[in-house]
């Protein structure tokens, strides 16, 4: 068999480990510190300094001003590939790795938990029923 049917017939999905399951496997990771983060900047045994960081992280993260412009092409989402991940290595750093680990354990039962998709389902009835009763509104009140 050749070297291009060989690599055909390469199993799929979860058996194939190519850069697709890696990276979602690095996304997991990611998303399970970050709630490890949000758990340990409770906990009354992490440092204040890591818990200053990890606000300070956060804060970046989530803040419409960044370092780089987002509209400059490539570059603009470049520094929050960058400056974020490496922000979260540097406050799970600063943190003592038993409490770290203890907070990854408890991050990794909660991703394990079922969703619950009628509670989606029903938030979403909920908010366009909200909307549809807006628009009746302003259509009843306004355009008379």
């Amino acid at each position: 068999m050749s070297w291009f049917r060989a690599k055909r017939a390469a199993p799929r999905g979860p058996a194939r480990a190519g850069w697709a399951g890696r990276l979602k496997s690095w996304a997991r990771g990611v998303k399970r510190d970050v709630h490890a983060l949000h758990l340990a900047g409770r906990d009354p045994r992490v440092p204040w300094y890591a818990k200053a960081m990890a606000v300070v992280v956060a804060g970046y993260a989530l803040s419409p001003l960044d370092l780089i412009p987002d509209f400059i092409p490539v570059v603009g989402y470049l520094d929050d590939l960058v400056l974020v991940p490496a922000g979260i290595l540097l406050v799970i750093r600063l943190i003592p790795p038993e409490i770290m680990a203890e907070h990854r354990a408890t991050a990794a039962a909660a991703l394990d938990r079922p969703v619950s998709r009628g509670a989606a389902v029903a938030i979403i009835c909920v908010w366009v029923a909200a909307v549809a009763l807006s628009g009746w509104l302003i259509l009843r009140y306004f355009a008379t």
